[in-house]
């Protein structure tokens, strides 16, 4: 006999998610120990911590990331959701033109979806008090991708991002741990099969192996989450205009050239001031234009140093 006296049924939730404009839906069910494939996701992620491959993403090894169980002790499945921000619109091709991958054209991905899955973890627990929900977005110690892939969403490619059949990898995933038992889709099969694109066109080879990406060779890591002064010069040379992110790895892969397809979120259009800016005004960003410029963006995570910083070695990188 269930625990809780009113429960939702699997219809009721999928369609709910979907009526709050997430692109894909899936639940993966969490067993009361590791599963063999959970097992594998954590080794790993061990291995990837052990060679030093996170860089100063010191997070990354918070134990909690190693077992959703101390997320959430009774946690029985993950409700796993992906929205699409594509939008089609070309990335500068100019010699002054400063390129911003694409996630961080628009609104800050983080309040769009956060607001979506507090809704539905406040839907779930209107239905009894015993139901608990704890949603995140990228900004928890959960394996994101590993619980979309389990959930059917899409699969962790040789690039390391989620690939979906319907939008290719330009989706936000975001996951909501609950104690409910629910029925759970089937994990999602690899489909890259030989290509090789994605690795081929990485111009620092960070990606070492088939899903295993070498932060510290990665020129989103470095103009996004390094702090220091200057970029390695490995890095900098090889800008070719990237200053807030990088997207090479997704423009390549026949996936995303095949089925990538304008978003419907009008919060996930481009800000005019983040499309087509010029290396020569950000290498001389102020605090208050960075104030101004960056407001509800997730580059606010940027720094002005750091706009400057990029800015001024990729204009200084040869083309």
């Amino acid at each position: 006999m269930s625990q809780f006296s009113q429960t939702p049924n699997r219809h009721q939730i999928l369609q709910e998610v979907l009526n709050l404009g997430f692109h894909r839906v899936g639940i993966a069910v969490v067993s009361p120990e590791p599963d063999e494939g959970e097992v594998e996701a954590v080794n790993h992620l061990q291995r990837w911590l052990e060679q030093g491959y996170q860089a100063d993403m010191a997070w990354m090894a918070n134990p909690k990331r190693q077992d959703i169980r101390q997320v959430l002790p009774n946690v029985r499945s993950v409700i796993a959701v992906a929205l699409n921000y594509y939008t089609d619109s070309p990335q500068p091709e100019h010699e002054d033109g400063a390129k911003i991958s694409r996630y961080a054209w628009g609104r800050d991905y983080h309040k769009v979806l956060h607001r979506r899955l507090k809704h539905l973890c406040r839907w779930l627990e209107g239905f009894d008090p015993e139901i608990q929900a704890k949603y995140y977005a990228d900004t928890g110690p959960v394996q994101d991708k590993v619980w979309a892939q389990r959930a059917g969403i899409g699969w962790i490619a040789k690039n390391g991002n989620v690939i979906t059949r319907d939008y290719g990898s330009w989706v936000f995933l975001g996951e909501v741990l609950t104690n409910l038992p629910l029925e759970g889709d089937r994990p999602h099969t690899d489909h890259c099969g030989t290509c090789t694109r994605c690795i081929e066109a990485c111009p620092t080879a960070a990606i070492v192996r088939p899903g295993v990406v070498d932060a510290n060779r990665c020129l989103a890591y470095h103009t996004i989450e390094n702090r220091g002064d200057r970029l390695p010069d490995d890095i900098a040379k090889n800008l070719n205009g990237w200053v807030a992110g990088c997207d090479i790895c997704q423009e390549v892969c026949p996936w995303n050239q095949r089925f990538a397809q304008a978003t419907d979120v009008e919060e996930f259009y481009p800000y005019p001031q983040n499309q087509n800016p010029s290396l020569s005004e950000l290498a001389h960003l102020t605090e208050e234009d960075w104030d101004q410029r960056f407001r509800a963006s997730a580059l606010r995570r940027i720094k002005p140093a750091m706009w400057r910083r990029n800015s001024q070695q990729a204009k200084a990188s040869p083309d």
